[in-house]
């Protein structure tokens, strides 16, 4: 059992996964999350710190949501972040589309995929394939 701080009361709590927050702090936090979400349903072309001062959330809580793609930019936003990859603005993510698709494809190509069936490898006649007993 993992027993922890909660970052946001400091009460302790059985730590399981995900941010150091317990049950109570969690909820909050996703109270404020829906706050913020319909406050830039309502006011799209809010600045990231009007955002941040009408709701009373911070703005790196704000910068995380996008980052885990949870809030989304429009495009007449004011608000946008940097790519990780190269620099390019970005809605929503960490990533714009062209570095989000140059890691498919870096990734996707370092899995070494079978050409042939195993089934179709000749068997070796000839005893290769055997257990072998090193003599004494």
């Amino acid at each position: 059992m993992d027993v922890r701080n909660c970052k946001g009361c400091g009460r302790l709590f059985n730590y399981v996964q995900g941010p150091p927050l317990c049950s109570g702090c969690i909820s909050k936090l996703e109270e404020k999350f829906q706050q913020v979400k319909a406050f830039l349903k309502d006011n799209p072309n809010a600045s990231l710190s009007v955002v941040a001062e009408e709701n009373e959330v911070s703005v790196k809580q704000i910068k995380q949501w996008v980052r885990e793609e949870r809030l989304s930019f429009t495009e007449e936003s004011q608000i946008t972040l940097e790519c990780e990859g190269c620099g390019a603005k970005v809605l929503t993510g960490r990533f714009c589309e062209k570095c989000k698709a140059t890691l498919h494809n870096d990734l996707s190509g370092a899995i070494k995929r079978p050409t042939g069936s195993l089934a179709s490898k000749p068997k070796d006649s000839h005893g290769k394939d055997r257990m072998r007993f090193l003599d004494n």
